[in-house]
């Protein structure tokens, strides 16, 4: 096993280093989170069925082989339809108006530390999938319950958000439609949703098992306090200004939640 992770994580590194050098190519930005997505569902589904399996092929690992495959190539593909559009992320623009000259090395050196997230994210998925306990019981069911929502809730919030933007009329507005009046940002709470849904199938196996829980953990920081909603929602209040703050006021961050009711 040990060959093989070491394998596993060599070509995280090799994926990050290609990202790296499409990015500069095309000077889109979208290409890194396409490669971080596909990756990380690719890798983690290499782990759960790479040898020694046999005691593995149950429904467990089956399951949780799929959920990880829906998931990466529904928002893999999503991301990839954006960065095709000529759309780039501007978190990613923001760096490297920050780093500057900086920036032709700090970046690639972030990069890596995006490629070690997608071996420690995909050593999650693996745990779930590997889990030795029999049987599919109670919280594996929880499980796909919660990866159905992550993964569904995160769909209709990028559709949403799309659909709210390809009106002209609301150029230069915030959505503030469906999902999008409960959190300010649904689409990062759907995600580490599916986090929590790995770690959920890991339970029941106890012990190293139980090291899957550091999947959500990790993805929350990620999200809340990283790379996440900080630089989007900087970017946001430069270019919505006060209506964004109102925003803010209103809508929760992260966790869903019915709007505040204050004065505008």
């Amino acid at each position: 096993m040990v060959p093989l992770l070491f394998l596993i994580l060599l070509c995280c590194s090799l994926l990050m280093l290609l990202a790296w050098k499409v990015q500069q190519s095309t000077g889109n930005s979208s290409s890194v989170d396409v490669a971080w997505t596909f990756g990380t569902g690719a890798a983690g589904i290499a782990l759960i069925l790479a040898p020694p399996h046999a005691a593995h092929h149950g429904a467990r690992a089956a399951v949780v082989a799929i959920v990880a495959a829906i998931w990466s190539l529904r928002l893999g593909i999503h991301i990839l339809r954006r960065a095709l559009a000529g759309r780039d992320d501007p978190r990613y623009a923001a760096l490297k108006e920050q780093w500057g000259a900086a920036y032709r090395w700090k970046m690639p050196a972030f990069l890596q530390l995006q490629a070690l997230s997608i071996f420690l994210l995909a050593s999650v998925v693996m745990l779930a999938g590997r889990n030795p306990a029999p049987g599919f019981g109670v919280l594996d069911s929880l499980a796909v319950l919660v990866a159905v929502l992550s993964i569904a809730g995160e769909a209709i919030a990028d559709r949403e958000v799309a659909r709210f933007a390809s009106d002209p009329a609301n150029r230069g507005k915030i959505c503030e439609t469906g999902l999008w009046s409960w959190s300010r940002h649904p689409n990062y709470f759907c995600e580490w949703l599916i986090w929590i849904a790995f770690a959920l199938f890991a339970t029941t196996g106890g012990g190293w098992f139980l090291l899957a829980w550091a999947g959500p953990v990790l993805m929350y920081l990620v999200l809340v306090h990283g790379s996440g909603i900080p630089p989007t929602e900087t970017h946001m209040l430069e270019s919505r200004g006060d209506a964004f703050r109102d925003y803010q006021r209103r809508v929760s961050s992260f966790f869903p939640r019915p709007p505040k009711d204050v004065a505008r």
